[in-house]
């Protein structure tokens, strides 16, 4: 179904895509270059006047700073900010950060199940991961941390912010949380768990209408659904409409979001990606055998579908394979490579943007919706029983001469869509627009 190598090209985690410097190499010579390299010309030399302001700050910080810091500590802090003003995804790697990053794409980890990305010195939430401490507690994307255990959080200290989201299991933490259009920060008591992650979850939503949950992007990700797909077909046969749900994703192994929109597509193009290198100038196509034989799909979205989730949703809407249905998605459209220094340190350095199949980038821009879904809550109105509701309540009415019929007379799926409604307002307006597409489907195919 989808014969590109597991360890091809970059990986994108949690905000981030990223790979090692010699998987991008293979990658490239199995794949058809997206653009032409531009940095065959020699690097501009380094003005030694900057050499010199930089030697005399570095020694001003060494001789008079208020207490003694040593030699690794500044050559530490001056190489992680001058990645961190490049753009919010480049950093500088030691081990522990080397660790986490093997962690997020295997699912495996200890601490809240948040993906978190620094912006303008502040702690934006991408996403929450489903079913772990921070999804529990009501954590949205967007929302802002303001403190962790009543330390602010400032452009100063960002970087040690970060460690201490994570943490050993059955430890505690208290996130002051700023939700999305709100003023006032709550407090929320967190504790840390081990983190494991399913990536898939596929169940029968209605008869003959399944929907698949992809929550991020990992190395068995692609494995897992065509797995439990087969398992659906196996007891509940070929689905008429699939809804894939890809909110708040906060993304993962690119080569896994290429392995999935193949899995729903016979042909096309699903991803390129262009740099100033050679081997960052990538493209990525489909190949024959869709999982649904052409069913339709409704895809949902919203602002935490970022990165490889955005991979998909773009493959799938630039191909007229699937609508997209909710919000405008995050917009992280650029990839990271891990460039390894020694064993125990690296750079993780934005070295190319993406495309989806029509050429768009979605940096800072996000995909649009087919159709827009504000995020609404349902609830049931309270009401009287209505005495007659159809021809059939009425004294000496003549019945109808399908006697199996007249026996489900009540029984229309309005209670079943009122019941998802009021649990997941923009999952039943996808079935329901999933189900229009079906019977288009159908009739087309009858035709």
């Amino acid at each position: 179904m989808h014969p590109i190598p597991r360890a091809l090209a970059c990986a994108v985690t949690a905000a981030l895509a990223f790979a090692p410097l010699h998987a991008q190499e293979a990658a490239a010579s199995a794949s058809r270059p997206a653009a032409p390299a531009t940095a065959a010309s020699a690097p501009e030399p380094v003005d030694l006047e900057d050499v010199r302001n930089f030697s005399r700050v570095y020694e001003v910080v060494r001789q008079a700073y208020v207490e003694p810091v040593d030699n690794k500590t500044l050559m530490k802090a001056a190489i992680s900010g001058m990645l961190s003003g490049l753009d919010p995804h480049s950093e500088y790697l030691d081990k522990q950060g080397l660790q986490q990053l093997s962690e997020d794409t295997t699912g495996q980890y200890s601490g809240l199940g948040i993906e978190v990305l620094e912006v303008d010195g502040t702690l934006r939430i991408i996403a929450p991961i489903d079913d772990t401490p921070a999804a529990r507690a009501g954590i949205k994307p967007g929302d802002t941390i303001v403190k962790i255990d009543g330390k602010a959080v400032d452009p100063e200290n960002v970087d040690d912010m970060f460690k201490l989201l994570r943490g050993e299991p059955g430890s505690k933490v208290t996130l002051s949380i700023l939700h999305e259009k709100s003023d006032k920060p709550v407090d929320l008591p967190l504790v840390r768990e081990r983190i494991s992650v399913t990536s898939v979850k596929l169940r029968e939503l209605q008869p003959g209408y399944a929907y698949i949950r992809i929550s991020q992007f990992q190395e068995d990700t692609a494995d897992d659904l065509e797995r439990k797909f087969a398992a659906y077909v196996a007891k509940h046969g070929q689905p008429k409409g699939v809804v894939l749900d890809l909110r708040s994703n906060p993304g993962g192994l690119l080569t896994s979001a290429v392995a999935v929109s193949d899995d729903f597509l016979d042909a096309g193009g699903i991803v390129s990606t262009r740099g100033r290198l050679a081997d960052a100038n990538l493209k990525f196509d489909a190949h024959p055998g869709d999982l649904l034989q052409g069913a339709p799909m409704v895809l949902l979205a919203d602002n935490g579908t970022a990165s490889a989730a955005e991979i998909v949703a773009g493959a799938l809407k630039d191909n007229r394979r699937a609508l997209i249905v909710g919000r405008r998605t995050f917009g992280k459209g650029v990839v990271q490579t891990v460039l390894p220094l020694d064993a125990n340190h690296a750079v993780k350095l934005t070295t190319a943007r993406y495309y989806t199949p029509n050429g768009t980038s979605i940096q800072a821009e996000g995909i649009k919706p087919d159709i827009a879904l504000a995020e609404l809550t349902v609830n049931k109105a309270d009401s009287q029983p209505e005495l007659i509701n159809s021809e059939a309540d009425l004294k000496h009415h003549l019945a109808n001469e399908d006697t199996a019929a007249a026996q489900d007379i009540d029984n229309d799926g309005s209670a079943e869509n009122a019941k998802l409604a009021t649990e997941d307002y923009a999952l039943a307006q996808a079935l329901n627009i999933l189900k229009g597409l079906a019977l288009g489907h159908r009739t087309g195919a009858a035709q």
